[in-house]
């Protein structure tokens, strides 16, 4: 496992000291904030979040056996390497419990980042090597505006494009493949549509 770098020990609780409207994340010795989404990014996380719970978490239509959580904080070195993916999944036999707290300290085996323009640059060149490094074996890329997904799969620390999928696209996709899910349920509906 990778060694956390030296982090100033007041820096989690400057995480802990934010307001509400703001989401803290500290990598590699550096606090990152970021406003709460907009609304477009908010329905999309909503949006995957729930057809994943129903299918992995419930099983409902799908094999259940996951946890799938929104926003969690996880702790990849406890309160120094700290990341807040938009939604993350674990599988049951690898996390057979949720903390007590708000600090999952088992790494995910899968994370979605929901890309905005604030947030694009550092999800992709700041948080997805940290991921790498870490061992998530799988990562998910989720633009609402482009209506874009891109996968990943870990291989030897290196991202490996799995797929890339837009608009309508429906897809089955590692390691969620054992359903299919509709694209266009994510986005914001078109003015048109939405007056139907």
């Amino acid at each position: 496992m990778p060694l956390a770098a030296t982090v100033p020990p007041d820096l989690y609780a400057e995480l802990e000291a934010l307001p509400e409207n703001l989401v803290g994340e500290i990598i590699d010795s550096e606090l990152f904030t970021q406003p709460r989404p907009a609304a477009p990014h908010a329905l999309a996380g909503s949006s995957l979040g729930a057809d994943l719970y129903f299918a992995f978490g419930r099983g409902r239509g799908g094999p259940g056996g996951w946890w799938i959580i929104d926003e969690p904080e996880l702790h990849l070195v406890r309160d120094s390497q700290v990341l807040v993916p938009d939604i993350a999944g674990w599988r049951c036999k690898r996390m057979p419990r949720l903390p007590k707290d708000r600090r999952f300290e088992v790494v995910p085996d899968w994370v979605c980042e929901i890309l905005s323009p604030s947030t694009a640059r550092k999800d992709r060149v700041i948080k997805m090597p940290v991921y790498a490094r870490f061992g998530i074996a799988y990562l998910w890329l989720l633009d609402p505006i482009a209506r874009t997904l891109e996968t990943f799969a870990l291989d030897a620390e290196r991202w490996v494009v799995t797929g890339r999928f837009e608009g309508n696209d429906v897809v089955s996709v590692a390691p969620f493949a054992a359903v299919k899910l509709e694209l266009t349920n994510l986005w914001v509906p078109e003015p048109e549509t939405a007056a139907r």
